[in-house]
């Protein structure tokens, strides 16, 4: 696929190999020969194989676990295009690491996604494109174009082919969820519940309350990371133990930090349905209640629309 000023370059780090893989596919455009590597004391050392002068180039990196090398493998392969004189570099990041740091939760801490835009940024970065950000205010975070692509889409399609939506709730697993458990059950008609938890620490959860009507109905939980499960279990014992018949949950990052998918594995949740945007672990792939959906698809679309000038924005409409 050619970009409307130039060749398009697709160059991958080590955080996701599978689905910058799958992009490629869909674009039908080879990844460009790179060697992302370590030195003996672990330091990053790139080295782009081809030539890339005027080229519309996109770093496919996610800047999830271990989360502060795949952050600098970024930031690296970043400088090396920029000065390998690439025409427009956009860092294509399906999973945004440090996003639930976007504010001051107290005197004296950081806001983190601040920080990690300003070194992409500052890196040489043109423009961004990442998937379902965890707060929509971390666009106003970048001084650069940034699109913030959606997975609802993807998961509407896949709820509307496995249920029957007129048995279906979508809930919101806190309150902080509920503006995209509510645009999510409007794409399907279906009624909204909540789940009204109490967090007493940080990886735990205590659930309080379920606002809604949950009785005898399916129930779909919504939200953008997993990653200890608590929540996640937590809420699906709640919706059980006010009737639910079964309880789905739809995350589009699985982070799945620690244990996890044994949790997960070992709850009342029938099935927890996750993207690809951070590469499953071999224990999730295995899990029997884990299922992933690809989101190569939808980004290689939006790749494709921004190499050709055309609007990205369409895609959710």
């Amino acid at each position: 696929m050619a970009a409307k000023n130039g060749a398009i370059k697709l160059v991958a780090g080590n955080s996701n190999p599978q689905l910058a893989a799958a992009i490629a596919a869909h674009l039908g455009t080879p990844l460009a020969q790179a060697v992302v590597r370590r030195f003996a004391d672990m330091e990053i050392f790139v080295e782009i194989q081809e030539n890339v002068r005027g080229s519309d180039v996109f770093i496919l990196q996610s800047t999830s676990f271990p989360t502060n090398d795949h952050l600098m493998e970024l930031l690296i392969i970043t400088d090396a295009l920029r000065r390998s004189s690439a025409r427009r570099i956009t860092a294509v990041i399906p999973y945004f690491g440090y996003a639930r740091q976007d504010r001051k939760p107290g005197p004296r801490t950081p806001i983190s996604a601040k920080l990690v835009a300003n070194l992409i940024t500052t890196a040489g970065a043109d423009r961004v494109m990442t998937l379902d950000l965890h707060a929509g205010q971390i666009q106003g975070f970048f001084d650069i174009p940034t699109d913030n692509l959606y997975a609802s889409p993807m998961m509407v399609r896949d709820i509307k082919e496995r249920f029957d939506v007129g048995t279906v709730t979508i809930v919101s697993p806190d309150v902080g969820g509920v503006a995209r458990a509510r645009g999510l059950a409007k794409r399907i008609n279906a009624p909204l519940a909540i789940v009204d938890k109490r967090r007493e620490r940080a990886g735990e959860s205590e659930v309080m309350n379920v606002i809604g009507e949950v009785q005898g109905r399916i129930c779909i939980l919504v939200d953008d990371i997993v990653d200890s499960g608590g929540t996640l279990v937590n809420a699906a014992e709640a919706l059980i133990g006010q009737g639910a018949n079964d309880v789905h949950a739809y995350i589009t990052h699985g982070v799945l930090s620690g244990g996890a998918v044994a949790r997960i594995t070992g709850s009342k949740l029938k099935e927890l349905v996750i993207t690809d945007s951070i590469q499953p672990s071999e224990s999730a792939r295995g899990a029997r209640n884990i299922r992933v959906l690809s989101v190569a698809s939808l980004i290689g679309e939006a790749i494709g629309r921004t190499a050709a000038e055309e609007s990205v924005s369409s895609l959710f409409d």
